[in-house]
């Protein structure tokens, strides 16, 4: 059955309470691909002004999860197994933007990838690559 931007959103926010303690919001599902985002708080910067990294990796990976959902339905016991983010620039005080699709779909994980973008910029603030093991 195939999930609307707004019922994922919810999936995720009620099996992942932080989801909403951050705003995370999906934008688009499309079949392997998702596009959320976090609104920019000034609660969630680090000293030198930027986004705190947990934040990027919180979108980041509930990005993979939306992607996951997108592909397979809902699919609530979905876990992460592992998650490698390469930071690349400093994210500007302003909304961060999620990519993220499903590379490969197997029957025991799916492989992800996810770019993160500070809002009006196509210049990537970090590389996420994923793997979520599936029930």
């Amino acid at each position: 059955m195939k999930l609307s931007a707004e019922e994922v959103q919810q999936l995720i926010r009620d099996g992942v309470p932080m989801a909403e303690d951050i705003d995370f919001r999906v934008e688009l599902i499309e079949y392997h691909a998702a596009t959320a985002r976090v609104p920019f708080s000034e609660r969630m910067v680090r000293p030198g002004g930027t986004l705190s990294g947990p934040v990027q990796m919180a979108l980041a990976d509930a990005t993979m999860y939306a992607a996951v959902l997108g592909a397979l339905g809902e699919v609530q016991m979905a876990v992460t197994s592992n998650l490698n983010i390469n930071f690349l620039r400093k994210p500007g005080r302003c909304d961060l933007i999620a990519r993220g699709q499903v590379l490969k779909l197997g029957s025991r994980n799916a492989f992800c990838e996810v770019q993160l973008f500070s809002e009006g910029s196509d210049e990537l603030v970090a590389h996420v690559s994923g793997t979520y093991s599936l029930p």
